[in-house]
């Protein structure tokens, strides 16, 4: 390892990972005029899941002046979700819902989009460094980080606070030891992308479809139109359920496809475009989501499950709550990171936890079932569906685990 004195930087924010959450940050800082470095440790366009996005995203997106830019790109426009379990199915219009703000947004090739996001904010200004890994954090009033390129050359980073939006990586809850137990258990996703060939009139393209395996109901299947006719399918089981050795991967999803009727109707023997993928202890928590001189975004702080899509929308708001807060702080207000970031940010997460907890235990797939729904109380629950989960106006944010409750009760399945 050589060390390299050139490549030192001293900026006002250090971002550790390009990704929606980092690049969302990095745009935003350079509004408010803060020079930023973010450091990624792969190279761009590179795979990622996730890839239906939220309406709620969109406001974030807009602010940090890359809507357009997302606009023009081409991707498959997405209003809502389509739910499926044997005969019965719910379809939700994320347009009809309890609270105000976007109703539509896309279902994205996460190569494309994470790439696109992080050039607009190399455009805005702030300098982004492909290839170059994190090995060491300094905490405190002056933080500092310990990079290494891929030439083996190390340098240092001082930086008057760093935000880390490393994803599943997770970089400064690894370096840092803040890693704490998730209440979630410990499931696993297979997936890969196919060429769907759906005809235009044989299924709605502008939704993800959510289809519950017909014998296990806490096996699900995603499906998510892209754009060029491709689609994103995946299940996601316990663990256990999914433990098959890499080179049978390719026929244990094949098979669970024409398990379920209607991806076998839609998909059934689609051609696999790619290596069937395994993503597995996926739920992630840390003690607390900030610390002296840092803070973390996205799912380096917290992971809960694919199922409502939560995860670019938890982590484009932890971005701009983030911003928000560091931008006090660097205008001299003394912060209580706790008040004005962890328990805000924790509290739309704890939605999305109360909706994924009874998805599972099948509650929640009874209420979305239920053939008789009230209008006012559907429209509260599409609102956190489509991602408004800190809108305290509606009830199901407010108080969602009494309310999920109460409402599987009246409704009497189970």
């Amino acid at each position: 390892m050589n060390m390299d004195s050139s490549m030192n930087a001293a900026v006002d924010v250090a971002i550790i990972g390009a990704g929606p959450s980092g690049a969302v940050a990095a745009a935003l800082l350079r509004k408010a005029g803060r020079s930023v470095l973010v450091l990624e440790r792969q190279h761009f366009p590179r795979f990622s899941i996730g890839e239906s996005l939220l309406p709620q995203s969109m406001a974030y997106l807009e602010e940090a002046g890359m809507l357009q830019s997302v606009v023009e790109a081409g991707f498959q426009y997405k209003n809502g979700a389509h739910f499926v379990y044997r005969d019965k199915v719910s379809a939700y219009d994320f347009r009809d819902k309890h609270s105000e703000g976007w109703g539509t947004t896309y279902q994205v090739e996460r190569a494309a989009f994470d790439d696109l996001l992080i050039r607009c904010a190399a455009q805005q200004g702030a300098d982004v460094r492909f290839g170059h890994t994190v090995n060491a954090m300094k905490t405190g009033d002056a933080p500092m980080l310990d990079v290494t390129d891929e030439a083996g050359n190390a340098y240092q980073v001082h930086a008057r606070f760093v935000l880390d939006a490393s994803g599943f990586g997770r970089v400064l809850p690894r370096l840092l030891n803040l890693e704490a137990p998730t209440r979630m258990p410990t499931r696993a996703a297979i997936f890969t992308h196919v060429r769907d060939g759906i005809p235009v009139e044989a299924h709605d393209r502008n939704k993800i479809t959510v289809a519950v395996h017909p014998e296990h109901r806490d096996v699900w299947y995603w499906m998510i139109p892209l754009a060029n006719g491709r689609s994103s399918v995946g299940c996601v089981a316990e663990a256990a359920f999914l433990d098959v050795p890499e080179a049978e991967r390719e026929a244990k999803l094949r098979a669970l496809i024409h398990s379920e009727p209607t991806l076998n109707r839609l998909i059934g023997n689609a051609p696999f475009l790619m290596p069937v993928r395994h993503i597995g202890g996926y739920s992630a928590n840390v003690e607390r989501l900030h610390g002296a001189g840092f803070a973390l975004l996205g799912n380096a702080g917290e992971f809960l499950d694919p199922v409502f899509s939560s995860g670019v929308t938890i982590a484009l708001r932890s971005a701009h709550l983030a911003v928000q807060t560091l931008e006090r702080q660097l205008n001299g207000e003394v912060i209580d990171w706790q008040t004005a970031y962890d328990i805000p940010l924790r509290k739309g997460i704890d939605t999305f936890r109360a909706f994924v907890e009874r998805w599972y235990t099948g509650e929640l797939q009874d209420i979305i079932f239920y053939p008789e729904q009230t209008p006012m109380i559907r429209r509260m629950i599409s609102a956190v569906l489509a991602g408004y989960a800190w809108d305290e106006t509606n009830p199901y944010v407010a108080d969602p685990v009494r309310r999920l409750n109460a409402l599987h009760e009246v409704i009497g399945v189970g």
